[in-house]
């Protein structure tokens, strides 16, 4: 069984999750990795890639879909990372193709049979897929990046199909911060941090995490909406995750649930992320949060 892997490429480069997807589709059979031309050289160093296929892919999810359409024949399985692009393709894919996609997998456990959360990760199910076919989108947070080292082929192909739709813009946010998705550290603020937001980037800085935020800060505009974390927003699974002044809504943590331990500042111990957190400490943020940089400048953590 061969799989056809849609490789997440960002502004001419591979993100962070298409290693992770790569690592999991490897578990189905050889990976052929569909790829934007430009990051033809860096996607055939991942292990377990067994061919590149390079194009100049279409930007719109309306003509990506054809483009894998017309690819899938030899494929047992197409598999696109759970993000936005993943999210618009796969089931337009599905509909061309008449196939049901099984969507968000967190785990695989045999060539038709996956794990995916359900009723916002408060529970897991197991889903048996008969079809001939599978189409997946895959939560890139919930595997281990796959190793580099590799020198796959790389074979050009075309990838040319019109659209009806056209973008406009974009409008792009730099930062140096390591991408929220996939990052080991999180640090994540809610709403009562209000226009202090800034207290957040500051210890995220000292210990090398991304930056988060509850959906309550985002819709009140102390945060990007780039840095939402949640069933609605981006779902993290870190080796560490710091939530300050964060209640605990159903929806956030229901985006965080894959992270192995848990670190929660609040002046409310009866907080639901109070009650999960591996180690929580009640206090006022606005003295705790301080308190905590310091000492970590007075160790020298500085990542």
């Amino acid at each position: 069984m061969a799989v056809l892997v849609l490789a997440d490429v960002d502004n001419g480069k591979l993100t962070a999750a298409t290693a992770r997807v790569v690592a999991a589709a490897a578990e189905l059979g050889p990976v052929d990795l569909l790829v934007a031309s430009a990051a033809a050289e860096e996607a055939r160093t991942i292990a377990g890639v067994h061919r590149v296929l390079a194009g100049e892919l279409p930007r719109i999810a309306d003509a990506l879909a054809p483009v894998l359409a017309k690819l899938a024949g030899p494929y047992s399985h197409i598999v696109a990372a759970a993000n936005a692009t993943g999210r618009d393709v796969i089931p337009r894919l599905a509909a061309l193709l008449d196939l049901m996609p099984v969507t968000d997998v967190t785990a695989i456990l045999g060539p038709n049979k996956f794990e995916r959360p359900i009723y916002a990760g408060n529970a897991t199910e197991t889903v048996s897929d008969g079809q001939g076919k599978h189409l997946l989108t895959v939560r890139a947070s919930a595997f281990a990046p796959a190793r580099s080292g590799n020198a796959a082929i790389v074979e050009a192909i075309d990838t040319s199909n019109p659209s009806v739709a056209e973008i406009m813009g974009e409008q792009r946010s730099q930062s140096t911060r390591p991408e929220l998705s996939t990052a080991q550290i999180v640090v994540s603020g809610g709403i009562p941090l209000g226009d202090k937001f800034g207290l957040i980037e500051q210890l995220a800085g000292q210990l090398g995490a991304a930056v988060g935020a509850t959906r309550a800060a985002v819709d009140a505009g102390f945060a990007p909406n780039e840095l939402q974390v949640g069933q609605t927003g981006k779902i993290v699974a870190p080796d560490l995750y710091v939530g300050i002044g964060i209640s605990g809504a159903l929806q956030h943590l229901a985006g965080i649930q894959g992270a192995k331990a848990v670190f929660a500042i609040n002046k409310d111990p009866a907080a639901p992320l109070m009650q999960i957190a591996d180690a929580a400490l009640v206090a006022d943020l606005f003295e705790a949060v301080p308190a905590v940089i310091a000492e970590l400048e007075k160790l020298g953590i500085k990542r």
